[in-house]
């Protein structure tokens, strides 16, 4: 049976005769637009250079030749991959009253032949035939993406920016204790505010100072080091006062999931944007997109399972994974910590590290449940709602 909100299929009808179908392979110096256009044998393809006017122009000319050759065109779809352009010119075409769709890269079926012949002309074949059989309604020709947004767009970035910051953090601190480590020295902690002051009196195991170029070095990074914490404290600064002073449905979702004991407010800031303001589907459909479904290789009397598929969002895979420990700790008497504990009883570590993915993946459908219908998991700990 068919959902509202499938995206694996079209829902509205297709009348190929009086339907105006085009894909376009999208670069960053030309994109490739290739029609097919009712009453015309041949199909079109015309190359142009990245120009939301220039596009609209070639549907009308196609709309145009067609209706010269006695069709009525009552839709114009168009569809092309998702990458490094986003939803922006999806977005601006619906506003034109003209069909977009975006569609996923990963469920165009491709050849898999060694050395398979890849051009832009071929993969806009690829994407037509795929593009045609979902808009008839078959299954599994390809799967659009959700196209969100400027607003839902716009809300995710100083999550996902502090991400990028926090991983930058990481790597300056790692760069310097390596470049310590070269010399000798140990125990230096570069990541304390007073760090910097404090190299003139650092001394190698010889007792000599460091060296010239390798301080200024260090200095340098130093710097960025604390220009780096500085920009992460204003993306938390501003996130404490947007939650403090609306609410908005996303807001409240998020001071809901911070009362679960264990979850602090960046995951539940990113859980909220990346995952439960979508319209998810089911359980089963919220899993593949965390990326927390497995990969099963099954042919004949062979069965193994290849690990985790991770097709789905990278971001909300590893804070899950994160936050399933962490719920072990912070939830000892829950029930997905006692199944957890049931299910690793026989002490492997193969066994725990499977499991946690399995964990992680419950606990993200319980989560999504608390915040959707209010249902809490029994033995959940929630902290009081603040007066």
């Amino acid at each position: 049976m068919s959902k509202l909100n499938d995206l694996s299929r079209s829902l509205v009808a297709l009348e190929q005769h009086a339907t105006l179908i085009a894909v376009i392979e999208m670069g960053q110096s030309s994109w490739l637009v290739a029609g097919i256009v009712p009453g015309i044998e041949r199909n079109p393809l015309k190359k142009l250079a990245p120009d939301q006017d220039g596009l609209l122009r070639i549907l009308h000319r196609w709309r145009k030749e067609a209706v010269q050759t006695g069709c009525t065109i009552k839709r114009i779809v168009v569809a092309y991959e998702a990458g490094r352009d986003g939803f922006w010119l999806a977005r601006w075409l619906r506003a034109r009253e003209i069909e977009a769709y975006v569609i996923h890269p990963s469920s165009i079926p491709v050849s898999r032949e060694h050395r398979r012949a890849k051009t832009d002309r071929l993969d806009t074949e690829l994407l037509k035939r795929a593009f045609l059989g979902w808009l008839r309604g078959e299954p599994k020709h390809c799967t659009m993406a959700a196209i969100p947004t400027v607003e839902d767009e716009d809300a995710r970035r100083p999550s996902r920016e502090r991400e990028s910051l926090v991983g930058e953090r990481t790597r300056i601190i790692n760069r310097l204790k390596a470049n310590l480590a070269r010399l000798g020295i140990r125990g230096f902690r570069p990541n304390l505010t007073l760090a910097s002051s404090r190299l003139e009196a650092v001394r190698t195991p010889e007792g000599a100072a460091v060296p010239t170029n390798t301080l200024a070095e260090l200095r340098r990074d130093m710097a960025r080091l604390r220009f780096v914490k500085q920009q992460i404290k204003e993306i938390e600064a501003a996130r404490a006062k947007r939650l403090g002073g609306s609410k908005a449905q996303r807001h409240a979702m998020v001071h809901l999931l911070t009362r679960v004991v264990g979850v602090g407010v960046e995951t539940a800031d990113m859980l909220v944007q990346e995952v439960f303001l979508r319209n998810i589907r089911d359980r089963k459909a919220l899993a593949r997109y965390a990326g927390l479904t497995g990969a099963p290789d099954e042919s004949g009397q062979k069965r193994r399972e290849r690990g985790l598929a991770k097709a789905g969002n990278a971001r909300v895979r590893r804070g899950m994974i994160q936050l399933a420990w962490g719920h072990l700790v912070h939830q000892k008497d829950s029930a997905l910590s006692e199944w957890y504990r049931r299910r690793t009883s026989d002490a492997h570590a193969g066994t725990r590290k499977t499991m946690i993915v399995a964990l992680a993946r419950k606990l993200l459908i319980a989560l999504w449940r608390l915040v959707t219908t209010g249902d809490i998991t029994a033995g959940l700990l929630l902290r009081p709602t603040a007066r």
